[in-house]
């Protein structure tokens, strides 16, 4: 690992120094969108100010003989619509790094759209070696192409092996903005007997003690990546990055989609892939808290100003601890309203 001065050193010549700390960015939902594919371009003038972040697509969903052309509408769409005066970030998904795409892809969007890209989201992130590379790659393309921002890096985390060394991805770099669930790639990779893209399984479920009379037993679906989720957290949050779950495939079922974006945000995450314009709204009423909650916060930190002793609130005890949770909720509510009028008005700020 690099040493603590070095860590924040430009690793090119002429490249912006890295931050220190990501910017702070409300990002609910990741919004996917197929550049190649002209009509639903022409729609994000209409999309943008509804999301918090707008990601062009060029792996997955994205035909092999379609590559170049949703390259080309990815930088496109960054000189189509200011998403910075909107206040919407602009993430591109690559191609992974052993693909024949990769390094023409990353090499044309720094060249050509490096200034208005945030983030970039690379798939199939294995170990913290994917991560200096690509570092030292943008840093140097960032250099060439007189980039002033460092852009940020997503890892997707959907092998084996990347669940295993999710710490060490965490810490790779400063450009490490944060972490997506990938659970169909995740599953392959654990030879997971499910066809499903994300959510739960009927099979994977707990089930009661047999009952004396033979009667029936109760027993309930459990969350088929509670370990992997929980792992990628604590990850996460060491290192002060940001957890999100990734993609959720029952595009037909609002309800199953709502419950495991909510497992999600309670579980810590900032907020959730959206790969159909039904499911924005579901990640923004998910991963807004809720405003009776942050009402409560608040009563919190003012009955205890500076976190220390002890307070009682209809008839629930309050102290340091749980002050540190309303901090939590209100410092995420004031973030959000600070993007989202509506949000704004419902929190009371």
């Amino acid at each position: 690992m690099k040493t603590p001065r070095g860590f924040f050193k430009p690793l090119a010549i002429g490249a912006p120094t890295p931050w220190r700390e990501p910017p702070a960015r409300v990002e609910r939902m990741i919004h996917f969108v197929p550049p190649h594919l002209d009509k639903v371009r022409a729609k994000l003038p209409e999309i943008a100010p509804t999301v918090d972040v707008i990601l062009a697509n060029l792996e997955d969903a994205i035909p092999a003989d379609a590559k170049g052309a949703a390259l080309a509408g990815a930088v496109a769409m960054s000189r189509e619509v200011d998403f910075r005066a909107l206040g919407v970030g602009l993430w591109v998904r690559i191609n992974c790094l052993n693909s024949p795409w990769h390094l023409d892809e990353v090499a044309t969007l720094v060249e050509k759209a490096g200034d208005r890209i945030d983030v970039i989201m690379v798939p199939k992130v294995e170990g913290p070696w994917d991560i200096f590379y690509m570092d030292q790659l943008l840093a140097s393309l960032e250099a060439k192409h007189g980039v002033t921002r460092p852009i940020l890096l997503h890892a997707i985390l959907e092998t084996a092996e990347g669940v295993m060394n999710v710490e060490q991805i965490a810490g790779a770099s400063p450009r490490m903005q944060g972490i997506s669930l990938g659970p169909a790639d995740l599953a392959a990779s654990r030879a997971m007997k499910t066809t499903r893209v994300g959510g739960g399984h009927p099979g994977y479920r707990v089930i009661e003690d047999p009952h004396a009379d033979g009667s029936p037993r109760a027993s309930v679906q459990q969350d088929l990546w509670h370990y992997t989720f929980a792992k990628m957290v604590d990850a996460c949050a060491a290192h002060g990055i940001k957890p999100f779950y990734g993609p959720f495939g029952a595009i037909d079922d609002p309800v199953a989609c709502e419950q495991q974006f909510r497992n999600a945000f309670l579980m810590g995450c900032a907020g959730a892939w959206t790969l159909h314009p039904s499911q924005i709204a579901i990640a923004k009423k998910v991963f807004s808290p809720a405003p009776d909650e942050v009402a409560f916060a608040r009563r919190i930190l003012e009955a205890m100003p500076d976190g220390t002793g002890v307070a009682m609130l209809d008839g629930k005890m309050q102290d340091d601890a749980t002050w540190k949770q309303a901090k939590v909720m209100v410092d995420c509510a004031r973030q959000i309203a600070a993007k989202d009028a509506e949000y704004a008005g419902l929190y009371g700020f």
